[in-house]
């Protein structure tokens, strides 16, 4: 299933948005400030965002530039402005597209099932191979060199985490939160990082390391050395 951050601070129009989102089988997240947009971008990966210029705590072209910096993500302003240098400028910033209001939503729709086709990134039920591993999200199943790999649950949600986040530093605190908290398990530091060795002894060799330390801030996935032997 799709998943596109909604960042617009008209809860009416927001909400719209995600109940439509919703009837075509797209999963939406709601932000209404650039504050919460940066929240949710740490801890998550989306395959669109959707976003107003007008924010109450700053500009939307100017946080475009913030994600297209840090993020592979496609986006698609929203705007009531429709000066032609505006538009223009939101084009060279790299928009998908850029919708102004009001709007039909039925061709808002359109636009954003069509950018997702044309975008499209890793979905839960997509086969992502990387260097000599092959995983199946769907199944939870993970092939080394052709062999099935045995992972424990945990195991297997670490390792989704990090290929569905593969350009970005994941902090302990952000993992905890999303691979335990998210169930309402608490636990610490120390059984994080025993479970991080214990994936690494499992998918890693002389060849391919996949996950580095970055000391002081986290992980992050590295994929095969570079990630240039990746398809999905």
């Amino acid at each position: 299933m799709s998943r596109v951050l909604i960042i617009e601070d008209d809860e009416i129009l927001n909400a719209g948005l995600c109940y439509n989102l919703q009837k075509r089988e797209i999963e939406p997240f709601s932000a209404g400030s650039i504050k919460e947009a940066r929240r949710s971008l740490a801890g998550n990966t989306y395959d669109l965002i959707l976003l107003d210029v007008n924010l109450p705590d700053g500009s939307g072209f100017e946080f475009a530039r913030e994600i297209a910096a840090r993020y592979d993500t496609p986006f698609i302003f929203l705007t009531a402005h429709n000066l032609d240098d505006e538009v223009i400028g939101g084009y060279r910033l790299g928009a998908e597209d850029y919708i102004t209001k009001p709007f039909s939503i039925k061709i808002v729709m359109e636009k954003i099932q069509a950018v997702l086709r044309r975008c499209g990134g890793v979905r839960e039920n997509a086969l992502y191979e990387c260097g000599n591993l092959a995983i199946d999200f769907e199944n939870r199943i993970v092939r080394k060199n052709g062999e099935v790999l045995s992972l424990t649950p945990t195991e297997f949600d670490l390792l989704q985490y990090f290929c569905k986040n593969r350009r970005q530093i994941l902090t302990k605190e952000t993992l905890l939160e999303n691979i335990w908290d998210s169930r309402g398990n608490y636990v610490n530091e120390h059984t994080l990082s025993l479970n991080i060795s214990r994936l690494r002894n499992k998918i890693a060799d002389s060849r391919f390391g996949y996950i580095k330390t970055i000391y002081g801030m986290g992980y992050q996935w590295i994929g095969a050395k570079g990630e240039e032997n990746e398809t999905y």
